[in-house]
């Protein structure tokens, strides 16, 4: 096998939200009442919910910069790549870097929705994820719908109308629906609180995966506010294994035995210690902790039901057999700083040549296909879906770095390491 002839699908890419997406899908009784782009105080576009302005239009989207200029946030829409926000624009970036699926995150919402589980007026809050999920079906998926993976989000502070929605959802689709990976640190009821039984049982039913990415719950924390910013980063996938170990060890797996969740964006080359580990402590301490996994060990409940995902990762691909090679995927994090558009197939490839060809078609492609219930192939020719045969449409794009994009100039003072506070003083600021 060559590198040309693997097939990507990515589980975690993410989408800047374009700025009439809401005015063309909120409901006509909120109408003018919808989130806006606004200038804000320091002159910069930003979102406006409910009358706050909000930060994080573009949120890391520094795809198509200097390297150089990845710790700049973008402020403004001529700040990112077209890519960003225009689907059609991300259809050609997905062609120069030879991915032909894609599964997208928000951006503005969060990853989850949780800044609309924030606002105030519920009513309007629910017509507000409403929208988006209509806009992100019908103007992003399914102009595309053999390149995008729908992903919906939910109205979380209530489970009845959460299962309303997905209810709604599942009829359009959507497969999956992102979800906090520990919703106890965002106040919601904890992983093992009986309001979400019935969402576990709506989602084992009608095969929806629940789609948990950094960050929405475990954050990472930086160790102080002298930390250079690269620790804070490095241990931002990591981040997500306190949340694994919760949801190893629920109980609800053995109610609802086909339900399945996924580590977005967390790695996977931590995953065989923390196995053992987990594996272990059932062995030392089960006889007085009461949590009984019937025969079974902690690490085949989780190689059953979660789903992980790498960008690159040469030492966890080694692994990949005592991780689970079934329940691996790719992901580009496309726009953002981890992501190596538009080289993401040759880093990929350094780490994962040496892989059998079974092997790799299931951790790039076949295993989203399955666990995602995506086959694009009833309408594609599996050979114009491949990494050759992608970037051979895509010759006219444009790769190449472009400094400076929108006049952005850095703020932190290149004399000594960037720190976490530095970064956080910038965020604040705007």
């Amino acid at each position: 096998m060559q590198m040309e002839d693997m097939i990507l699908m990515s589980v975690d890419d993410h989408i800047c939200e374009p700025a009439d997406m809401f005015e063309k899908h909120i409901s006509p009784k909120f109408k003018g009442r919808e989130p806006r782009i606004v200038k804000s105080s320091t002159g910069v576009e930003a979102w406006e919910i409910e009358g706050h302005v909000r930060p994080g239009m573009g949120l890391n989207a520094v795809m198509g910069r200097p390297k150089e200029e990845f710790g700049i946030e973008p402020y403004e829409y001529n700040h990112m790549r077209s890519g960003a926000y225009d689907v059609h624009a991300r259809i050609d970036d997905m062609n120069a870097n030879g991915v032909f699926a894609s599964m997208n995150f928000a951006s503005f919402p969060g990853f989850d929705g949780a800044r609309f589980r924030e606002m105030k007026d519920k009513d309007l809050a629910l017509a507000t994820v409403q929208a988006y999920n209509d806009w992100h079906f019908y103007e992003w998926c399914q102009k595309y719908p053999d390149r995008f993976i729908p992903m919906g989000i939910l109205p979380l502070w209530s489970i009845d109308e959460t299962l309303k929605e997905l209810k709604r959802l599942v009829k359009l689709g959507f497969t999956t629906v992102a979800f906090p990976d520990n919703p106890a640190m965002v106040n919601l009821p904890g992983l093992h609180n009986e309001q979400w039984e019935p969402l576990w049982g709506m989602c084992e039913a009608d095969q929806v995966v629940l789609s948990c990415h950094i960050g929405t719950g475990a954050r990472a924390a930086y160790a102080s506010d002298e930390s250079p910013i690269g620790a804070w980063i490095t241990s931002m996938p990591i981040s997500i294994a306190n949340s694994a170990a919760d949801w190893t060890f629920a109980t609800f797996w053995e109610r609802y035995p086909k339900l399945k969740m996924a580590l977005s964006e967390g790695g996977i080359g931590w995953i065989p210690y923390f196995l053992e580990r987990a594996d272990m402590v059932q062995r030392q301490h089960g006889a007085w902790t009461h949590r009984d996994f019937h025969g079974q060990k902690p690490s085949d409940i989780f190689k059953k039901h979660i789903i992980t995902c790498f960008i690159e990762d040469a030492h966890g691909l080694k692994s990949r057999d005592e991780i689970g090679v079934d329940m691996i995927c790719w992901e580009c994090d496309y726009p953002h700083s981890d992501c190596a558009w538009p080289f993401s197939p040759e880093v990929l490839w350094d780490c994962i040549k040496d892989v059998p060809k079974a092997d790799i078609d299931k951790m790039t492609h076949l295993n989203v296909m399955r666990e995602f219930r995506f086959d694009p192939f009833t309408t594609t020719k599996r050979e114009h879906a491949t990494v050759g045969a992608l970037r051979a449409k895509a010759k006219h794009v444009k790769t190449e770095p472009e400094p400076s994009m929108g006049g952005l100039k850095s703020p932190y003072d290149p004399s000594r390491p960037v720190t976490s506070a530095d970064v956080l003083k910038v965020l604040t600021a705007v």
